[in-house]
């Protein structure tokens, strides 16, 4: 199985590819992970990727695995990634 890609590996692409500096194409990485971070709140969708969605999780009775005992796991808000259908689609051709 093939290694996953690095920040820097991403990067060296998208430069190769645009014909931009490895610099810029960081810029342009970490401005797209800022922007999604600032926009997690009102859904933030990356075309023909997917989108990041804020859920909440209801409370709810767990186990510790360790000594058996019931928990109660408080309830919470989340960050989701739901993958676009497209995406999932080629990915797992």
């Amino acid at each position: 199985m093939a290694k996953m890609m690095t920040k820097s590996q991403v990067a060296g692409h998208i430069a190769d590819k645009f014909e931009i500096t490895k610099k810029q194409s960081v810029e342009i990485l970490e401005e797209l992970a800022m922007l999604a971070a600032k926009q997690a709140r009102n859904g933030f969708v990356f075309p023909g990727v997917g989108k990041l969605v804020v859920v909440k999780r209801k409370a709810r009775m767990g186990r510790n695995p360790q000594t058996g005992e019931a928990i109660k796991i408080p309830a919470k808000t989340v960050l989701k990634f739901r993958i676009a259908k497209a995406m999932k689609e080629s990915a797992l051709k």
